[in-house]
């Protein structure tokens, strides 16, 4: 294929297309909170999203492409790149903010991990994509870096926090599908209104066999709020429970396309109270409930990873409520996994392969049927 032809084929980054909303009017848009169902004792923020946290914007860039397999194109690309921004970049440089990170099971890579583990603190945004374009993200970090703060690379060094899923049975994985310069996109689209689904980094991903990707929600706890953000991309479908309902056993048509249960979740936890690194490493680690709470198992080959942050300064608290906060990031968790197979549609990727999303009417009569959610 020309060269001139491979050039106009669809580099551009583009928004995912979605099809007409398949359940009547306007019910595309909801969520299963907006249906009745109710996660633990605590309310959500006005958003029900990691952005009711102060300080803390979403950004997403959708990759979606066409070509030729490799060598003769790119492939067929279903893949991104989501930011979640917890205040300026060059105020993170010059003043990290507390972090904490924890892994129900290793089989995945967040970078700078050690870094936060070590030192108790965070100094970029978490950036989410695709396994084998980690690298190239990271660059991308380290270029945004520098150009938000002059010092970086004469004075500080920075090391970026990259967190990735394999959305390899959608997306062609074999050309890194994401560029560098998508950071910056993705920086520069940060805002409160976070979209769920089959969107950036979530585009490819496949949750309980069902189309995944990215989920949040939130709880305030007295004053402050605790928010989270999912990428999912894990779990067998037998296993799939919405508040306790086994669904994935009870629903009479499996989900088609993948089998295997490997794929790894991210959880992105963020607060505005004033905690710290140590509190915020054992905030992490309750996302690992969560998860389980919708039937993950922690598969062999699935990496479930997560890290918390504070954007609040001042001193650390000395006092709180600590039961409160680990309650509601296990909420929250569950909820923004339910939220991010609610919002995805189906996606068609690679070799033809097809991936369903999660059928509402059927799980909405099994909530009713198990006094979830109130009989329509």
């Amino acid at each position: 294929m020309p060269r001139e032809r491979l050039a106009a084929l669809g580099r551009t980054h583009c928004p995912l297309s979605r099809p007409e909303p398949r359940y009547g009017p306007g019910m595309a848009a909801e969520r299963l909170r907006d249906q009745g169902l109710r996660i633990g004792e605590f309310e959500a923020g006005p958003r029900n999203s990691i952005t009711d946290v102060e300080g803390v914007t979403v950004g997403h860039v959708t990759v979606r492409r066409d070509e030729p397999d490799p060598p003769g194109g790119r492939g067929v690309a279903r893949t991104g790149v989501t930011a979640i921004v917890p205040g300026s970049l060059d105020g993170l440089v010059r003043t990290p903010i507390r972090a904490g990170t924890a892994v129900l099971n290793g089989a995945g890579e967040l970078t700078g991990s050690i870094q936060i583990a070590e030192w108790g603190c965070i100094e970029t945004p978490v950036y989410l994509t695709s396994t084998m374009a980690v690298g190239r993200i990271y660059d991308g970090a380290v270029a945004a870096a520098v150009a938000s703060d002059p010092s970086v690379g004469t004075e500080n060094f920075v090391i970026p926090v990259v967190g990735e899923c394999d959305d390899g049975w959608l997306n062609d994985a074999r050309t890194v599908q994401v560029e560098a310069q998508d950071v910056s996109r993705a920086l520069g689209k940060a805002g409160k209104d976070v979209e769920e689904g089959a969107v950036g980094a979530g585009t490819g991903m496949i949750c309980f066999g069902w189309k995944g990707g990215i989920g949040t929600a939130s709880r305030v706890v007295g004053g402050a709020a605790v928010g989270v953000l999912a990428l999912t991309n894990f779990g067998a479908p037998k296993q799939l429970r919405i508040d306790g309902v086994p669904v994935g056993r009870l629903l009479e048509q499996p989900p088609p396309g993948r089998e295997t249960p490997a794929g790894s979740c991210i959880v992105v936890i963020a607060t505005d109270a004033p905690l710290g690194g140590h509190s915020l490493t054992r905030l992490a680690r309750r996302a690992g409930l969560g998860l389980g709470r919708t039937g993950s198992v922690g598969h062999h080959g699935s990496g479930e990873i997560f890290v918390a942050l504070s954007t609040a300064q001042g001193p650390e608290a000395q006092d709180f409520d600590r039961n409160a906060f680990f309650a509601a990031a296990v909420d929250a968790t569950e909820e923004s996994v339910l939220n991010s197979l609610w919002a995805a549609e189906d996606v068609e990727g690679r070799a033809g392969r097809i991936i369903r999303a999660l059928p509402r009417e059927p799980v909405l009569e099994l909530l009713r049927r198990e006094r979830r959610i109130d009989a329509a």
